[in-house]
């Protein structure tokens, strides 16, 4: 609650995009707390942030956890903070106790998850897992024109340390608590989700090309309506999502149609494709029952269609071992739990690509996220960040 005060919004929510003056007070406010909680931090060349607890054996490789602090232009004050957040919690709940672990703990914060701002999505964790080239990442520029890497610097956030590299070597373990922003666990009643895996993403831009004409002269049968083309494929986006239940998953959000007058007929529409499946064989499925069906509604439209990837994350799979912490921890403090899939990328999806990995969800009321009402329970607030610190020092000691 206190993290959300910077960048409030008056429906309760916060507005605190990447690499922004509000980024910086959230970075400055959680940097106090790790500093206050005795850890040592270190800021990357992309500007991820990690604060270490010491362990007792100089050897040991980190056990680590994270997530991100900025957030949708509404979003909300769950969403990634929770899991920074609960991180800290754990470091100060274990120094509360007198705990040494013998693997050192780190708490992470990673830079441009949303991808609001600039793209791609979950920028800092991608560049650490080595996805992303840095020198790529730091010049890419914003809708006014510009780069992370000036930015970065303007807020004191570019740091020297290199992307990728851990003192001591790669992380033994990385966990990612989190809100499910999913419906899921508070339509089951249960506490904690023990996340298996992430759904692979592949979003494509689609432009459907017709002919300006005007409304009133123009016979129905002799149009190139480039709209009624449209509406017909988004409508084959839902069935192809449909005929891969339960994981396929479907979503055309993004419209925009020429020349937009009220009198005239569509000549052209921009729009996205956003499909996700647990299995690669399904992604094929989908995208090629969508190029095939597309195909014939243009031909039957008198329409032109170019589709163009500019996506693809590949489904993910967590590491059995942390899983397994994580249900451990759930069963040892007597919280029921259930395993789920998740539907959204996380930072935890790009760092299982270099270090062994695992998730915790904790429901959000109805479901919400990315939008300012998004709340959470105290309860399954604490029931998260428990889960957090048991599955920790199951790796950690």
């Amino acid at each position: 609650m206190d993290l959300a005060h910077i960048g409030a919004t008056p429906k309760g929510g916060v507005r605190r995009i990447a690499l922004t003056d509000e980024d910086r007070q959230g970075r400055d406010l959680v940097l106090h707390w790790f500093h206050e909680a005795g850890m040592a931090v270190r800021i990357d060349e992309v500007g991820n942030v990690f604060a270490r607890r010491a362990g007792t054996d100089p050897a040991a490789r980190a056990v680590a956890t994270g997530s991100h602090i900025d957030t949708q232009p509404s979003g909300g004050k769950f969403d990634g903070n929770f899991g920074v957040l609960a991180g800290l919690e754990v470091v100060r709940t274990l120094n509360d106790r007198g705990i040494r672990t013998r693997a050192p703990i780190e708490v992470a914060f990673w830079t441009n998850e949303e991808g609001t701002r600039f793209t791609p999505v979950m920028m800092g964790s991608g560049a650490f897992a080595g996805v992303f080239d840095v020198a790529r990442i730091l010049g890419e520029k914003d809708l006014a024109g510009l780069a992370v890497g000036d930015e970065l610097e303007r807020i004191g956030y570019r740091g020297t340390q290199a992307c990728g590299e851990v003192p001591g070597g790669m992380f033994a373990a990385y966990f990612e608590v989190h809100i499910e922003q999913g419906p899921v666990l508070e339509a089951q009643g249960l506490p904690i989700g023990v996340v298996q895996g992430a759904l692979g993403q592949q979003w494509y831009d689609v432009t459907v090309t017709g002919m300006d004409a005007h409304a009133g002269p123009t016979p129905m049968g002799l149009r190139h309506d480039a709209m009624l083309g449209t509406a017909r494929m988004v409508e084959a986006v839902n069935r192809i999502a449909l005929a891969e239940a339960p994981d396929g998953r479907g979503t055309v959000g993004f419209v925009q149609v020429t020349p937009n007058s009220r009198n005239v007929v569509p000549g052209e529409v921009r729009f996205s494709v956003d499909f996700r499946h647990a299995q690669q064989t399904g992604l094929d499925h989908m995208d090629a029952a969508m190029r095939r069906e597309f195909a014939a509604i243009a031909d039957a439209g008198r329409l032109q269609v170019a589709i163009a990837q500019v996506v693809k994350f590949d489904p993910c799979a967590f590491d059995a071992a942390c899983v397994g912490s994580v249900r451990r921890a759930a069963e040892a403090l007597g919280l029921p739990c259930m395993d789920i899939v998740s539907g959204a990328g996380h930072d935890a999806v790009y760092v299982a690509r270099v270090a062994p990995t695992g998730m915790i969800f904790v429901p959000c009321k109805d479901g919400i996220s990315h939008n300012e009402i998004e709340d959470a329970l105290p309860e399954h607030i604490a029931a998260g960040a428990n889960v957090l610190l048991h599955a920790m020092l199951d790796r950690a000691t």
